[in-house]
């Protein structure tokens, strides 16, 4: 009953006109990048983070985070119809490229929708229930817990985004806390790493990295690249049978169970609740001998647990304070920017912005499933946009969202060494997500790392003694041993292929 007056105060701040027009904004934009080659939620939140802060403090949250998931939404449609993926939507690729190549892109549309819809309400279902226990759990955190979750976190991350290569992973996260070094020490008062530079006494903004290191990275990659993207223009029939429409059902509600459970996992989030739903469902669906081929299970499995998994991915932030991923730190900078510190403390203070946000996450489900089903026709007219006129016009805002954050010119040339450095980053194989990551937790790592030690007075047992701490740096060091020993297994599988091979040891 708690929860439903919750949600009923969350609909009375959600409603409003402002509220409600920003959400439609943050819907149809989070749209339009998914469909956009070479764009994802990452680079767009970067982009028009500066733009909201002549944004009242919900509208601007609201807006953000319609952009989020609305991408997510909206980015299976050009998986499905070209083959022409973001993170989010690898696996719908492969059966909804291949329904398209049968005639069914109407029947995949409809099911990636739906399936959306689906993930999306079970998902707001989780944030509702869950988010207050959890916040209620963080009160018992102290500062040698959240440095051993921090350091979980990295390891986490940094595994999850670097497709499994966690010393590269933690490198980039080592690189993100050191430029989280950069400014004056709030302790000593000290300057560090400025190189005497009056416009670096302040550090680097965040902004400058999120749009150098994203933005402006993956411009220059996709010009690097030349890729040229041909406009689908196949047949679209929205409405499907209904027997079809019974095989999305159960499909989408295992894909809405597990988008929600990998959604609270440090280093979870849509990229792995996709994979996850997809395995689930050549294990447990009546079709599992279709999937791979066409069938309407993997579309729809997909769909519901990567939008399921990018609203639960707001649980970690708002109730513990910690983003699971480089999205979610992005919209920890939001919350920071405009006066808000998410964590336990976050529900109590804020409870109309916290409510507020889920109510309209929900009335954003409702945007979504209406621009992304009946509308789909008109969406794909997107594709005709060439390149070579849309890359300008972003490189444009890039320079006038970073200007606006200071009115300074430098934080202009700021912004482009850390383009160079991204594209530097993407050409070389290294992700810069685990690199923000480390730019956002370092300052608070080292703040709670520096209490813990005047707690403990000065000694490292404070990580062990503690239940939370300690259970964390086994889980962290489980977690590092298992790395160890695949790293092993895999330098000494070719050798025993070889030697089963040729068992005698006889040189050819």
């Amino acid at each position: 009953m708690e929860v439903l007056n919750n949600l009923a105060f969350g609909f009375g701040h959600a409603l409003t006109l402002n509220n409600l027009m920003y959400c439609a904004i943050g819907c149809f934009v989070g749209t339009l990048v998914g469909l956009l080659p070479g764009l994802g939620p990452l680079s767009t939140i970067s982009l028009l983070l500066p733009l909201t802060y002549s944004i009242p403090l919900d509208g601007s949250l609201i807006m953000l985070s319609g952009i989020y998931y609305g991408a997510q939404y909206g980015d299976s449609v050009s998986a499905i119809t070209m083959k022409i993926p973001h993170a989010s939507s690898i696996v719908a690729c492969i059966d909804g490229y291949a329904m398209t190549l049968k005639g069914k892109t109407g029947l995949a549309l409809f099911a990636a929708g739906i399936s959306s819809f689906i993930g999306g309400t079970v998902a707001i279902i989780v944030l509702s229930t869950l988010a207050v226990p959890l916040a209620e759990v963080a009160f018992l955190f102290g500062p040698s817990d959240y440095c051993a979750l921090m350091l979980l976190g990295f390891v986490c991350v940094s595994y999850v985004t670097t497709g499994g290569s966690i010393l590269s992973g933690l490198a980039m996260a080592l690189v993100g806390v050191l430029l989280g070094q950069i400014g004056t020490d709030v302790t000593s008062g000290a300057q560090r790493f400025t190189f005497d530079l009056p416009f670096l006494a302040d550090g680097v903004g965040l902004i400058s990295i999120a749009l150098g290191c994203f933005g402006i990275a993956e411009i220059t990659k996709n010009l690097d690249i030349r890729n040229t993207f041909t406009p689908f223009s196949g047949k679209i029939d929205l409405i499907p049978t209904w027997p079809e429409f019974k095989r999305i059902i159960p499909s989408a509600l295992r894909g809405s169970v597990i988008g929600s459970i990998l959604g609270l996992l440090p280093g979870g989030g849509p990229t792995l609740a996709q994979f996850g739903a997809y395995a689930v469902e050549k294990k447990f669906s009546k079709y599992r001998s279709e999937i791979g081929q066409g069938a309407i299970e993997g579309v729809a499995g997909q769909a519901a647990a990567d939008e399921a998994a990018a609203r639960t991915s707001f649980i970690p932030l708002m109730s513990i304070g910690i983003p699971e991923n480089a999205v979610m730190a992005l919209m920890m900078a939001a919350f920071v920017v405009k006066g808000v510190q998410p964590g336990p403390n976050m529900i109590s203070q804020h409870p109309d912005l916290f409510w507020g946000l889920v109510a309209s996450m929900w009335i954003g489900n409702c945007f979504l499933l209406f621009l992304n089903v009946p509308m789909v026709k008109y969406w794909l007219s997107v594709f005709k946009i060439p390149y070579a006129a849309l890359f300008p016009a972003i490189l444009f805002f890039c320079c006038i969202g970073t200007f606006s954050v200071n009115n300074n010119l430098d934080d202009i040339y700021v912004t482009a060494v850390f383009g160079v450095l991204g594209y530097t980053f993407l050409r070389l194989g290294l992700e810069p997500a685990p690199l923000m990551l480390g730019f956002i937790l370092g300052p608070m790592l080292e703040e709670n790392f520096r209490r813990a030690m005047l707690i403990s007075r000065g000694s490292f047992s404070v990580f062990v003694t503690r239940p939370i701490s300690a259970t964390l740096m086994v889980v962290i060091a489980v977690f590092f041993t298992w790395q160890i020993w695949s790293f092993v297994r895999d330098l000494r599988r070719p050798q025993l292929a070889a030697a089963t091979a040729n068992p005698e040891g006889v040189v050819p």
